[in-house]
């Protein structure tokens, strides 16, 4: 974009290498389902081992010359390294390989850069790419310098890297600008959820997972789902129904994967909000992955770096279709709280266990109460019909009071006390089927008066 590279194609070589010095190695299989996501056409993987990278090629003299004949071989026009390479690296590999050189970290910003759909989205890739690009700038234009003496020849008295850096920052400074508008724009969308008691639910898991095929079915939305890694990248909120509770928010976030970027950590912060805001996580787990352990710990760790952490959670086993006979179950623990759904989003088994889960859940901060309400507070019984706290009236006809049976979180039953609204003693409440009783006979009661009139 802003200084020449070596033309890239769609030919790759991919190279892992396992380094002894590093604690966590990176999936093979993992890097080669990322290079297919971006649309590279692998034609070979050249693997080794070294103690430590070698500073100037991260690749030995030997290594560094297969990868050369590979690449002379099959005519290929992008070499892939499953590791993070130093921008001297980058550019000493481009100049011994003769083309375009790109890392782990260039691999996923392509692919986001492919993804995003929304003005948001786009924002936060470019972000993530202008911090990765301008650190590797400085020998991009050594032919334009500008720094130079004579008549005719001087120029602005900058070379072109310092123009490329200054217009760079300029750019960052105004995406953080627009972004800091959408955080606002979102902290406000949340304080109105927070205002109208309506709860929201995120679905969080390792990137193809399904979150988005269970997202879809759940909300009978029509966002894109497809078996390859990150395709969803837009933070899409849908309104769902959910039994014995009411409605609340569902949230399709981004995936993760093992060292995420910092980069993009931080780029997408104004989406990763809507996680750590959440009031309840649906951690999709894909059940048919044998490395579901590893991933499910990879998650907690981005969790953790997000302030998510702390988060109540639910784990869904996704994609129970793949196993041999794995019937969908909900699993509790020693309280009883629902802790593990299997299930699968791709034909919908095991659906209805999930929002059974998710109302308990969430209402596990919810109340039963009935409470006496005075006649001139008319506008607080029609806020709480608004909000759907009522489950049943009845009018007294002494003093033209309500009394209202009302399901409700405790803080909301707290505030209604401190506006005076007074509960109804136990023994003096009416059972549910005694509420519907007197709410029918004074249904017949107005029919039979209709009538006589």
């Amino acid at each position: 974009m802003f200084f020449e590279r070596p033309d890239a194609g769609e030919t790759a070589i991919l190279v892992h290498i396992s380094i002894h010095s590093e604690s966590e190695q990176e999936d093979p299989c993992e890097f080669e389902e990322l290079a297919l996501s971006a649309g590279a056409v692998p034609v070979d993987t050249i693997t080794g081992t070294r103690k430590q990278p070698s500073p100037g090629h991260f690749v030995g003299a030997g290594k560094l010359e297969e990868i050369a004949a590979a690449v002379r071989a099959h005519k290929a026009e992008l070499v892939l390294f499953n590791h993070s390479l130093s921008p001297s690296q980058e550019r000493n590999l481009e100049r011994a390989l003769k083309c375009r050189v790109l890392d782990r970290t260039g691999l996923i910003l392509d692919i986001f850069a492919q993804r995003a759909r929304s003005h948001e989205g786009k924002l936060q890739v470019e972000l993530a790419q202008l911090q990765h690009l301008s650190s590797r700038l400085k020998r991009g234009w050594t032919h334009l310098d500008r720094q130079k003496g004579g008549i005719g020849m001087r120029g602005a008295g900058e070379t072109q890297l310092e123009m490329d850096q200054r217009m760079i920052g300029q750019r960052i400074k105004a995406i953080h600008k627009s972004l800091d508008k959408v955080r606002g724009q979102r902290q406000q969308g949340r304080r109105s959820r927070e205002r109208a008691e309506v709860e929201t639910v995120s679905l969080v898991g390792y990137t193809n997972a399904g979150k988005s095929t269970l997202f879809n079915y759940l909300t009978n939305a029509q966002t894109y789902a497809a078996d390859q890694l990150f395709a969803t990248l837009d933070s899409t909120l849908r309104r769902v129904e959910l039994p014995n509770f009411g409605p609340a928010i569902i949230a399709d976030t981004v995936g993760f994967i093992s060292h995420l970027p910092h980069g993009l950590v931080e780029a997408f912060r104004a989406t990763l909000e809507e996680t750590a805001s959440a009031s309840l996580l649906l951690h999709v787990v894909d059940a048919a992955n044998e490395d579901h352990q590893e991933y499910i710990d990879k998650v907690q760790e981005v969790l953790l770096e997000i302030g998510a952490d702390e988060v109540p959670q639910l784990q869904v086993f996704n994609k129970i279709d793949l196993l041999d006979d794995c019937q969908p179950r909900l699993q509790r623990n020693e309280q009883g709280k629902p802790v593990r759904i299997w299930l699968s989003a791709a034909t919908g088994e095991g659906s209805d266990l999930l929002l059974q889960a998710i109302s308990e859940l969430l209402a596990d901060g919810m109340v039963e109460e009935t409470v006496v309400i005075n006649p001139y507070q008319a506008s607080l019984r029609s806020r709480l019909y608004e909000k759907g706290f009522v489950e049943a009236e009845r009018v007294d006809e002494c003093d033209g009071s309500y009394q209202m049976r009302l399901r409700l979180p405790r803080e909301e039953l707290a505030r209604l006390q401190q506006e005076g609204v007074r509960l109804l003693k136990r023994e003096q409440q009416p059972t549910a089927q005694a509420t519907r009783q007197a709410l029918a006979e004074e249904a017949l009661d107005h029919g039979l008066s209709s009538q006589s009139a």
